[in-house]
This record gives C-alpha cells, sequence and structure tokens, in this order.
C-alpha cells in the first residue's frame, strides 16, 4: 500500500519479508541508478532493526547484480564505543551485512573509536568533508552540505531518527554536519550523529518503522497533525530537492489516516 503526500511516500507492508524485499529492491534501484550517473553510491546507516531488515542485499539477485565495489558506507549516527562493543552500529552492521557482501574495505568509513565524542564528530567531519571535494560524496545544489545519495534511518517510539532526539539542543544545530552528544535520553549516552541540514540534503532519505510501539510516533511524523502536537525529530526530516520514502509494517501504519 503507497501513499504519496507533502510528508513523502508512504509504503505500508503486511509483514517484515514483504517490507525486507521491497527495501532491497529501492536501494538496489538507487546503487544503480547512483553508479549509473556519477559512478559511486554513497550511502549512510543508521543501527537498530533497520539492519537485519536490509539482509536481502546479501542474498540472489543482489550479491550478483549491484555493483558493490562502488559503495561508499558511512553512518549517520553512531555510539561512541569501541567497534567491537555490542552497542556500536558499526559492529551490528558488519555481522550482519558489510561481512557478506564484496565491499571494499577501504569504502568503509566508520568513526575513529579511540576518541571523545566531540573528537570522534570533528574528525568524521573532516573526513567527509574530504570525500565531498573529490566528489565521492556529492555536493548540494542548494547548500554547502554534502548530498549523500541515500541516507537510511530507523526511528524511535519518541520520534528519534539517528541521535536526534526529541526537544535537544541538537535538533538546532545548522553549521556543523556532524555533531555530537553525551546525554543521550537512551543508552550509551555519547554519540556522534549527522545533523538535520545534512539528512536534509541528502538525494535519498528513507525512514524504516516497524511495530506497533511505533505507530504514535509515526503517525505524528506522517500525518496532517495540527500545530499544538509536539513536532518530532522524524517530523523534521523534510528533503531540499531529494525524495523521502518511509518503509512500514502494517503495525507501525497502523494509526495513518490514510489507512485507517
Amino acid at each position: 500500500m503507497e501513499s504519496k503526500k507533502d510528508r513523502g511516500e508512504v509504503r505500508i507492508h503486511e509483514n517484515l519479508d514483504e517490507l525486507s524485499t521491497d527495501l532491497a529492491d529501492y536501494v538496489a534501484e538507487l546503487s544503480e541508478a547512483s553508479v549509473k550517473e556519477r559512478g559511486v553510491f554513497a550511502i549512510a546507516l543508521s543501527g537498530g532493526s533497520l539492519i537485519s531488515l536490509m539482509r536481502n542485499l546479501c542474498g540472489a539477485p543482489y550479491n550478483k547484480t549491484v555493483d558493490w565495489s562502488k559503495w561508499y558506507i558511512f553512518w549517520a549516527d553512531e555510539r561512541v564505543v569501541a567497534k567491537n562493543h555490542v552497542d556500536s552500529n558499526y559492529k551490528l552492521a558488519k555481522d550482519h551485512l558489510l561481512s557478506k557482501l564484496p565491499i571494499v574495505p577501504s569504502h568503509v568509513h566508520s568513526i575513529n573509536d579511540s576518541l571523545t565524542a566531540e573528537e570522534a564528530a570533528t574528525e568524521y567531519e573532516f573526513v567527509i568533508r574530504q570525500l565531498v571535494r573529490t566528489r565521492v560524496i556529492n555536493v548540494s545544489e542548494v547548500s554547502d552540505c554534502p548530498k549523500f545519495d541515500l541516507i537510511l534511518l530507523g526511528m524511535g517510539p519518541d520520534g528519534h531518527v539517528a541521535s536526534l532526539f526529541p526537544n535537544h539542543s541538537v535538533l538546532e544545530e545548522k553549521n556543523e554536519w556532524v555533531t555530537f552528544i553525551t546525554t543521550s535520553p537512551k543508552p550509551p549516552p555519547e554519540r556522534i550523529t549527522f545533523t538535520l541540514p545534512v539528512i536534509n540534503s541528502a538525494a535519498n532519505v528513507v525512514v524504516v518503522v516497524t511495530g506497533g510501539g511505533k505507530a504514535e510516533a509515526a503517525r505524528l511524523a506522517i500525518d496532517d497533525v495540527g500545530p499544538e502536537c509536539e513536532v518530532l525529530p522524524a517530523r523534521m526530516i523534510e528533503p531540499v530537492v531529494g525524495k523521502l520514502v518511509w518503509f512500514l509494517d502494517s503495525q507501525a501504519g497502523s494509526k495513518l489516516k490514510s489507512f485507517s
């Protein structure tokens, strides 16, 4: 089931298998288009259940049809922990995705886990700036921000995306590309995250939301709600020129007006 409106395109799937199949198809299509257009595919991942829902990319036909050598991997947010720590988004992606795909190791850009949160954010932004300079990452037509080919995000029951939490000062950050927080309401407390201007400069943003526990946040993020409602971080995802697509299962989409 699909719906197109100001909040992007909404795709609701009967179950997680259907969602995983559609998500793999969509990512593979974006990869092909990007490689054809500019010779590379720069993708930023997040953590959580999103990674396991990308599992279909590891199998046929994608393991043969996708040009994995052109993929450059980044993280829209990361926990400031060791790379082998259970809370590491890098470890999650490596274990369930990257280790099963023939991606060039030097194309995988994770944070430096030996630094403080502030230092790690500064260094990660520097790495991204270098790659924008060489056009491994495209540049936005409307700002000086990087224009990732795809930023893949999950959403929490509180409406947070990446490590942009409700009512947090980090939502106001306009100048940095990558910033840090040391007071995450959800452990671990120290994280680095892309800022809203970077997310909203992407060519494509995909937000994956599953489970009934996120249905209310999905409604507040997607539906036409009144001005008295709290503006969740997920609702602040509004690509300037890019495309926004929501991948929901039927439970997460159960409270949307258009599907009730």
